[in-house]
């Protein structure tokens, strides 16, 4: 059984097993509102179907899994994302939040919002201050893109395998029968994590304030430092303060806590003037040089980022 939703997403049945393919290659399968509308429904379906015992999520091409645009941790089933290719944006949330995420060489994670002024949302602000060290943070301020492996050992990814036993692996999931959790785990494989990129970004990232890091690159002076301090001098100064307060709070609270939050960020940024800049000068005019206001650290005041946290009193989301 095949279904289609304007052929941009595909929902197969094969066996026991509810398979969603992302089918926009050419677009790096990002993301659009007509694709939520239909995945949602069809992931809660398959929830409450006897006849389903597990879901895999993968992206049609071989560049891409999701490059933009959550699943919650309520989900039943086994879910298993396959995310062999660029994984950004709205990919993340559909791979982070569950709990099998299978990396292979070919995977680039990354979480580039503060280049666009905004955030990283689809519940970035629970997610990544649960990394080990500073490593979210990282992450979250500089966009790194993180490759292959490393996503894995990070903890992003559950699991690595190669690209080229994808085919394979998804072929072993979909015979399983009535497959548990501990099920599916016996088919992957567990890297030991390794961690010198960890071991720098405690290093650098541990401080009180953006400014604070900034100073601590300048003073490291090596190759990787001043990389980053040359990636952070392009961001969103607004973007950056936002998005390391975001980070600190999103540490002490709930999933549920954090999308309230991030939901405010967002409105915030609506409201402001950077998001509309980055849009236009990394997506539309694709100049590459947004006119940041404040067009620096310190002319963002504590006051402005303050406001952005602030309760929306009845217009805030409920859930």
């Amino acid at each position: 059984m095949s279904t289609k939703a304007g052929s941009e997403v595909l929902f197969e049945k094969v066996g026991n097993a509810g398979v969603i393919t992302l089918n926009r290659p050419k677009a790096l399968n990002a993301l659009n509102l007509t694709m939520i509308r239909h995945i949602y429904p069809q992931l809660k379906k398959w929830d409450k179907d006897s006849e389903t015992d597990l879901v895999i999520i993968k992206g049609a091409g071989d560049k891409a899994f999701c490059a933009g645009g959550d699943i919650r941790g309520t989900y039943q089933k086994p879910y298993v994302a396959l995310i062999d290719g660029i994984t950004m944006g709205g990919g993340v949330g559909l791979s982070i939040h569950g709990r099998f995420r299978v990396a292979t060489e070919k995977t680039l994670f990354a979480m580039p919002e503060t280049g666009i002024g905004l955030f990283p949302d689809v519940g970035g602000g629970y997610f990544l201050p649960r990394l080990q060290g500073k490593l979210g943070l990282f992450l979250a301020l500089t966009g790194f893109r993180l490759k292959g492996r490393d996503v894995q050992r990070v903890g992003l990814a559950t699991h690595f395998v190669q690209s080229d036993k994808i085919v394979s692996l998804e072929k072993d999931l979909v015979d399983l029968k009535s497959p548990s959790n501990s099920d599916v785990m016996g088919f992957l494989y567990m890297f030991v994590f390794v961690g010198l990129l960890l071991f720098c970004c405690f290093r650098l990232f541990s401080a009180g304030s953006v400014e604070e890091i900034m100073e601590n690159l300048k003073k490291d002076g090596s190759a990787f430092a001043l990389k980053q301090t040359e990636t952070l001098a392009k961001m969103s100064p607004t973007s950056l303060k936002l998005t390391f307060r975001q980070i600190q709070e999103g540490e002490r609270m709930s999933l549920q806590e954090v999308l309230v939050m991030e939901y405010r960020l967002s409105q915030a940024c609506m409201r402001g003037n950077d998001f509309y800049e980055g849009v236009r000068a990394v997506l539309i005019d694709k100049d590459q040089s947004p006119k940041w206001k404040p067009s620096t650290l310190s002319g963002v005041s504590e006051q402005a980022i303050e406001e952005c946290f602030s309760s929306l009193g009845e217009r805030d989301l409920k859930l």
